[in-house]
């Protein structure tokens, strides 16, 4: 259990990745602390899905190295991706215990830590329903669910909630935040620059494609700002600085860029 909860170090150095004779990315150069909150905001099309998958060992870069410390993270690194990808004749007990099933875990102790892991995600009493009888907002619960179960130490997500409506999508922004407390490295893939400036203690801006890094903008989450979330941050004056310099920032990158 100690383990989990010490988030894994990142070192990409100059990293480029192409498709048959399109370069995605260029050139990208990105350290990441252990236990950071990192959002990576871009434009369509810019190589944030890529440089995650990339991260996720789900594809090999053409060029340049990542180095990950500890390197023992084979079990230890989770995906929530754009689409729940849930298992429609499983249940939602079923669908999150199935990483430890994956894993060879025995039945009673998967049981066990899915059922944990949802009421973390607040789906204690959705157990025994399947993916058609969920609502949107509660599928991505339960991708949640299945990611964490695992508890991993580099949790990957790549614009998970950008088909939901905005009171779910808050909802679910506050649950992942909630979530940083348990110490993992987490990177998350956003268009929005009020979602990144609401989540991360970091957030990577990068320019069009061929896609590499235009900034590095910090974001308070100390003290008060810490503590505050939901409306009360929202509202804050620190939060709307930090969404004014993403913005800015954002379209810096995209003038910047050669396409």
């Amino acid at each position: 259990m100690t383990e989990a909860k010490t988030g894994v170090g990142l070192r990409l150095q100059r990293i480029r990745r192409a498709f048959d004779n399109l370069v995605v990315i260029a050139d990208l150069s990105l350290n990441i602390e252990g236990g950071e909150f990192l959002a990576i905001l871009g434009p369509s099309g810019c190589g944030k899905s890529t440089l995650l998958r990339i991260v996720a060992g789900l594809i090999a870069p053409d060029g340049g190295t990542l180095e990950i410390t500890p390197a023992d993270t084979k079990r230890r690194t989770a995906f929530v991706f754009q689409d729940a990808h849930l298992l429609p004749w499983r249940t939602v007990l079923d669908n999150a215990a199935l990483p430890l099933e994956l894993m060879g875990v025995e039945k009673a102790e998967r049981t066990e830590r899915a059922r944990a892991t949802l009421a973390e995600v607040g789906l204690s009493e959705a157990e025994s329903r399947y993916p058609a009888q969920l609502s949107g907002g509660m599928r991505m619960r339960v991708s949640l669910a299945r990611a964490l179960v695992t508890e991993p130490r580099l949790l990957l997500l790549d614009e998970p909630f950008a088909a939901l409506d905005e009171i779910t999508r808050w909802q679910l922004d506050d649950l992942v935040r909630s979530l940083r407390e348990d110490g993992a490295t987490v990177i998350f893939v956003t268009h929005s620059v009020f979602e990144a400036a609401y989540l991360a203690d970091r957030v990577a801006v990068m320019r069009a494609r061929p896609g590499r890094i235009h900034a590095l903008v910090a974001v308070d989450q100390t003290g008060a700002a810490r503590q505050a979330s939901g409306v009360a941050r929202r509202a804050s004056p620190a939060y709307a600085q930090t969404c004014a310099a993403l913005s800015e920032s954002l379209r810096e990158a995209m003038e910047s860029s050669p396409c």
